[in-house]
């Protein structure tokens, strides 16, 4: 047991929802900081997060957290192992030959419209990704966790390529009801691999998903409140891991003589995709909480107004992550080093779409310690927002 905390939670300690962003290969570093979290429990204790959301990657390690909310540290345990054991064949072909094939299949639909038109096109073919999720993942977990009050709700986003709403496919206790707002709407369903692939399916990087009637990819894609479907699912406070350092100060401005490399424009868009929309959301919390805090309840009553105060904790890296891919680089195998390296990747102008698609043991690994030691490093934070009275 961990000393100098009480056992059991605090009786009214607030639904807690855990919140995993997306971003590709540096998702590792969310599966370091659930390790921890999973170490400084009390022991007995149950699963922590029991309403759960995630998006891309995100997605995956919420998924395989939610088929194991009955023993959460297993659950831990299973992520940390199959993230400290990736190739990037285990996520998309990385073989000459598969690697030909489907840039040959890319270019030509460039070329003719009807070519890609019954085709999934996209730079990298990610199948062996739905061959590892199938093998991993007991997805009737899912309802066991449920039945059993181990877990409220599990909610996975995509974005729709044609009605173009950021869709969130949950599985929740009956309590839980549907919504919609402006662009975004919360759906039933019984979550599979296919959701996962859908969410997970970056732009031109992995091939669309369909879903029912439509076409899903990344659900970081326009996601402008990465925060909400917590809340709609029950959520009254939220835990936040994100994939990328806090910025301490404004970049400095300097005078460039090369032309940006694809890679480093490729990475700032990924960085506009699985990054900004999620500090945009958390300023907008923090201030909403500001307001409300100047407002007497009696007032909000009168007034039928439903906003209440969210306490939020984000838990980030405290190092670049882009420097540790650089370290990482010579780790990918020849064809891929060969295939970045042509279009700037392997370079520090590069490095930002590197970390996304790194999914190489010794990268993740690092990754994972990361987000080991800096949740370590608030360890009393952690547990009192989760809930655990100091003795």
């Amino acid at each position: 047991m961990n000393k100098g905390y009480n056992q059991g939670r605090i009786q009214t300690a607030p639904k807690v929802g855990l919140v995993l962003t997306g971003g590709g290969a540096r998702a590792a570093y969310q599966v370091g900081v659930l390790r921890a979290i999973a170490e400084i429990l009390p022991d007995g204790t149950r699963n922590p997060f029991p309403v759960i959301c995630g998006t891309s990657a995100g997605a995956i390690n919420a998924a395989s957290l939610a088929v194991s909310a009955n023993n959460f540290n297993e659950g831990v345990h299973e992520l940390e192992s199959v993230w400290s054991n990736f190739h990037v064949n285990q996520v998309y072909r990385s073989d000459f030959l598969g690697v030909l094939e489907n840039n040959l299949r890319f270019f030509a639909s460039l070329i003719s419209s009807e070519f890609g038109r019954y085709r999934a096109i996209s730079l990298l073919n990610n199948a062996p990704l739905e061959v590892l999720l199938r093998q991993r993942f007991p997805f009737r977990g899912i309802h066991r966790c449920i039945q059993a009050g181990a877990l409220h709700a599990l909610g996975l986003t995509a974005w729709g390529y044609t009605s173009g709403q950021s869709v969130t496919f949950y599985q929740a206790a009956k309590s839980v009801k549907p919504w919609k707002r402006a662009q975004r709407v919360g759906v039933s369903a019984r979550i599979g691999v296919k959701h996962l692939m859908a969410s997970s399916s970056i732009p031109f990087v992995f091939p669309a998903v369909k879903l029912n009637r439509e076409y899903f990819g990344d659900g970081s894609m326009r996601q402008m409140a990465p925060i909400s479907p917590a809340l709609h699912l029950g959520a009254e406070k939220v835990l936040i891991i994100g994939v990328h350092k806090q910025p301490s100060a404004t970049p400095e401005r300097v005078n460039v003589s090369s032309y940006p490399p694809f890679a480093q424009i490729a990475g700032h868009a990924m960085n506009s995709i699985f990054v900004d929309s999620l500090d945009v959301d958390l300023e907008r919390l923090q201030r909403i909480n500001g307001t409300l805090k100047l407002i007497p309840p009696s007032t909000l009553k009168e007034n039928n107004i439903l906003l209440r105060p969210i306490e939020s904790m984000m838990i980030s890296p405290s190092e670049k992550i882009n420097d540790i891919a650089l370290r990482y680089a010579h780790t990918l195998p020849f064809i891929m080093r060969s295939l970045y390296r042509a279009i700037g990747a392997m370079g520090p102008n590069g490095s930002t779409l590197l970390s996304y698609v790194l999914f190489e043991a010794p990268f993740c690994e690092a990754l994972i310690d990361l987000g080991y030691h800096d949740t370590l490093q608030q360890k009393d934070d952690v547990l009192r927002f989760l809930g655990f009275n100091k003795q």
